[in-house]
């Protein structure tokens, strides 16, 4: 008998991997955890029925969402991570030796518990004695922060659920204020590509441009994402993510990567025409 697990992507379109076995089923106060192993994508995590991180392809997510901020701010020593209780963007952070607190805010403690002892590839740096975890809504949390991080990242799930309130207008002006003069805020925003999912771009990037100076969207190809064309968005409140960006200071650090690197860093700014129309209809 063949186990499968199915993610509805659309009313009309499902994406399925072959399953080995489920290593872990649970139920939080928040939503509902599944592990699976799988023989072409390695162990996979869900939420709510919908894909996390696979073992296999988690490296672009998570070089992308840390990587771009860090080469454009290398000198950034505070950090805020919102969301990512799974430590995928914990791991790519912890490699910065100039980065002295990163606080980690995830509402759900049993996410991270089950990520550290069935996913340690991905969890192994939140024991970092650098990183501080607080378990609470991230929303509460950013709001009474004024000046003091100079990256914000945003590893949040999809805009519905435990995720929603980090997709408010509310949420991007509280991260501006908790920004010092120089600060950047990335997330994770959706793909454009099914129309559900561009919507909630859309929103997303109407609300970040009403609150940061410098707002630009970019681009990766992770393939147990819904279309495999997957966006991040880029905000600050000074510095440009192409023209202030220094990719031989950033090549000077030694740091090895399996995705990113200073051509990908340009190259995922250079979005396709149907991307840039969504884009433009709400700024």
């Amino acid at each position: 008998m063949e186990l499968w697990f199915t993610e509805k992507h659309t009313k009309h379109v499902k994406f399925s991997i072959q399953v080995d076995k489920q290593i872990y089923s649970g139920r939080s106060e928040f939503q509902r955890i599944d592990l699976f192993d799988s023989p072409e994508f390695g162990r996979f995590l869900t939420l709510d029925g919908y894909m996390m991180l696979t073992e296999k392809d988690e490296f672009i997510y998570h070089e992308m969402i840390i990587h771009v901020p860090m080469a454009v701010h290398p000198q950034a020593k505070r950090v805020l991570v919102i969301g990512g209780g799974d430590g995928g963007a914990i791991r790519e952070l912890v490699r910065y030796p100039g980065i002295e607190q990163i606080d980690l805010v995830e509402i759900d403690r049993q996410v991270v518990e089950v990520c550290k002892k069935f996913l340690p590839q991905t969890a192994g740096g939140l024991d970092d004695p650098r990183v501080s975890i607080h378990y609470e809504d991230g929303l509460k949390f950013v709001r009474t922060k004024d000046q003091a991080y100079d990256l914000i990242v945003v590893d949040s799930t999809d805009p519905f659920g435990p995720g929603e309130g980090l997709f408010t207008k509310e949420f991007y002006g509280n991260c501006y204020k908790a920004l010092r003069a120089d600060g950047l805020m990335v997330n994770q925003q959706e793909s454009p590509f099914y129309p559900v999912d561009a919507v909630a771009m859309q929103r997303a990037h109407k609300r970040i441009v009403a609150s940061f100076p410098v707002s630009r969207v970019y681009q990766a190809h992770i393939p147990t994402y819904p279309s495999g064309h997957w966006l991040f968005g880029f905000a600050s409140k000074k510095d440009h993510p192409t023209k202030d960006f220094d990719p031989e200071a950033w090549l000077k650090l030694g740091l090895r990567t399996r995705y990113y690197n200073p051509d990908i860093h340009i190259g995922a700014f250079a979005l396709p025409n149907y991307v840039k129309d969504l884009l433009e209809e709400v700024e």
